[in-house]
């Protein structure tokens, strides 16, 4: 059976582009992602917090160095990636990654703007967060 590996997250960047180069010239950038979930548990209205480390090669990855900055929200569409490595004291070592096809760049937020905050959702079949 044939796969699929397709992720679209909307957050805010936890840190700054890290922009470096491959041996072959081509550009890749890395940052933090911070998407967050705000639930209805109860009474009580909760956040949940998920950090995503996103790589992005090529003219987009350039973008991303030159017009990013911590704190700007942007989307990524792109896949799934896991990264496995050995330390140098033998310990194996892996990291799931989210490898971006595009990032979209989002418009700053007004200080007080109405509408930043993604949508609550009232229905209360969707994650209601009593998993927990």
């Amino acid at each position: 059976m044939a796969g699929f590996n397709k992720v679209i997250l909307m957050g805010n960047l936890t840190r700054n582009p890290e922009l470096r180069y491959t041996p072959s010239g081509t550009p890749v950038a890395s940052f933090g992602l911070a998407v967050s979930r705000r639930f209805k548990q109860g009474d009580d209205l909760k956040e949940e917090v998920c950090f995503v480390d996103i790589v992005v090669f090529g003219k987009q990855a350039e973008h991303c160095g030159q017009y990013l900055s911590k704190g700007n929200g942007v989307i990524v569409e792109g896949r799934l990636q896991q990264r496995r490595w050995e330390t140098e004291d033998g310990q194996k070592r892996s990291k799931h990654e989210v490898v971006a096809q595009t990032v979209t760049f989002m418009p700053k937020r007004q200080d007080g703007g109405a509408g930043a905050e993604p949508p609550m959702h009232d229905d209360p079949g969707y994650e209601t967060g009593d998993e927990g």
